[in-house]
C-alpha cells in the first residue's frame, strides 16, 4: 500500500508532505512522489495528517479491565480498546498489590506477547509498585507496600522472562540506591511515590534512576526554596519524566511550563484505570480500594485523585489546545517513550524499516484510521 499526499511527522518530527509505502506491516519508503502502477493499492490522504502510533508506557486498565486482573482476557480487551484510540503499543502497568498477583499479571502479559491478541502490541510491563513510600502512596494500597528489595524484583523479573521494561521505587527508602544500581542493568528505573527532597532525588540519579513517574504527582513539587523532585528532574538532562495531561492531575499552565523546560525529555502517559472508556459514576476496586468516576476523573472515597480515565489521543487534543506545539506533543507520546523502554529501533517514528504503526488525523485531530 502507498499512502500519498498526507502531511506526515517525519523522522525529524517535522511536518512534511511525503508518501509512505507499506508492505507486510513494515514501512518500506518515506519519500516525495513515490511512483506506483495499476496493481498498487493507493490511499489518497490529501488534507490529512499522519503521525506515528501512540505508545502508552503507563496504563493500568480500561473498559472495565485491569492489568492486575492477571488474565490474558483482561490485557486482550485493553489492547482491543487502545488501538481504537491510536495507541499501537503499551505497557500494562501493575499496582501495589501482593507479589503473587503481580507475578500472575506478568505471566498474563507474557502470554499476550508470545501469542499477540488483536489490537495494540504489548511491549512489556511497567511495575509501578510495590517499592514505594507509604507517605506518598496516593491511590496505592498501603497494606502491600514493600521496601526496595532487588531479590524480590529479580524473582518477578526472571519469572516472566524479563519483560519488565520499567520499575518504580522511592529511592529515599533504605535499600533504594542498591536496588536502582542493580535493576537499572535490566530495565529503566523510575523515581515514584516518593518523599525525596531535591538533594535525595539528585543523588538517586547517580545510582541508576533515569525516569520520573507522573511528574508533579505523588512527589515533592517545586518552589523557590524547596526545589523537590520536580526541580531535580528539571535540572538533570539525563532524566526523562512521564506526565499526565488530562487537565485534572496537572493544570494546563504547569504542563506548558514542563514542556518548555524539559523539551524532549517528556513522555505523555494516561495512567488510566479500568474506568477509562466507562461512564460517569462507574465504581470499581483498585488494589483493594474503592474508586469512582466523578467529574471526569477517578477518585478515592476521600477525594484523592487516583489514576486517570483519559487516553493518549484525548491528551494530544488537550496539549494542542493548551498551546503545546503539535510536533512536540506527538514526540512525547511516540519516540520519547519508545526510547525509554528500548523499542525505538522498531517503532515510535515514521521511518523506513520500522513497523507501520500509523495514525491518520483530520484537521480537528480526530482519528480517521489506525494502521498497525
Amino acid at each position: 500500500m502507498i499512502i500519498k499526499n498526507a502531511k506526515i511527522v517525519d523522522s525529524n518530527f517535522e511536518l512534511k508532505k511525503l508518501d509512505v509505502e507499506i508492505d507486510d506491516g513494515k514501512i518500506l519508503r518515506v519519500e516525495e512522489n513515490i511512483p506506483y502502477d495499476d496493481d498498487d493499492f493507493v490511499l489518497n490522504c490529501e488534507g490529512f495528517t499522519m503521525v506515528p502510533g501512540f505508545i502508552d508506557i503507563h496504563i493500568h486498565g480500561c473498559v472495565g479491565r485491569d492489568t492486575c486482573d492477571a488474565t490474558r482476557e483482561a490485557i486482550s480487551d485493553m489492547a482491543e480498546y487502545l488501538i481504537s484510540k491510536g495507541v499501537t503499543s503499551f505497557l500494562p502497568t501493575t499496582l501495589t498489590v501482593d507479589t503473587g498477583t503481580i507475578a500472575a499479571a506478568l505471566a498474563a502479559a507474557k502470554d499476550c506477547m508470545d501469542n499477540p491478541p488483536e489490537g495494540a502490541a504489548i511491549a512489556g510491563v511497567n511495575m509501578e509498585g510495590p517499592f514505594i513510600n507509604k507517605a506518598k502512596k496516593g491511590a496505592q494500597n498501603e497494606a502491600f507496600v514493600l521496601a526496595p528489595n532487588f531479590d524480590t524484583f529479580k524473582e518477578l523479573y526472571d519469572g516472566c522472562g524479563g519483560i519488565v521494561k520499567l520499575v518504580d521505587i522511592a529511592p529515599e527508602i533504605e535499600g533504594g540506591h542498591e536496588f536502582a544500581e542493580k535493576a537499572s542493568e535490566l530495565c529503566t528505573v523510575s523515581i515514584a511515590h516518593t518523599c525525596a527532597d531535591y538533594d535525595q532525588a539528585t543523588e538517586s540519579f547517580k545510582h541508576g534512576i533515569t525516569h520520573a513517574t507522573h511528574l508533579f504527582n505523588a512527589m515533592n513539587g517545586i518552589s523557590h526554596r524547596s526545589p523537590g523532585v520536580v526541580g531535580a528532574v528539571f535540572d538533570d538532562e539525563n532524566v526523562m519524566a512521564e506526565i499526565i495531561c488530562d487537565g485534572h492531575h496537572i493544570l494546563p499552565p504547569v504542563v506548558r511550563t514542563a514542556f518548555k523546560v524539559m523539551g524532549d525529555r517528556l513522555c505523555v502517559i494516561s495512567d488510566a484505570l479500568m474506568m477509562s472508556g466507562m461512564p460517569e459514576g462507574t465504581e470499581s476496586d483498585l488494589g483493594g480500594l474503592h474508586i469512582q468516576v466523578k467529574n471526569g476523573t477517578a477518585v478515592l472515597d476521600d477525594g484523592t485523585i487516583a489514576g486517570s480515565i483519559t487516553n493518549l489521543h484525548e491528551e494530544l487534543k488537550n496539549l494542542v489546545s493548551w498551546g503545546v506545539p503539535f510536533t512536540q506533543a506527538v514526540k512525547a507520546m511516540t519516540i520519547n517513550p519508545a526510547k525509554q523502554i528500548g523499542i525505538d529501533h522498531i517503532t515510535g517514528s515514521i521511518e523506513a524499516g520500522k513497523k507501520a504503526d500509523l495514525v491518520i488525523l483530520d484537521n480537528e485531530l480526530n482519528i480517521v484510521a489506525v494502521y498497525h
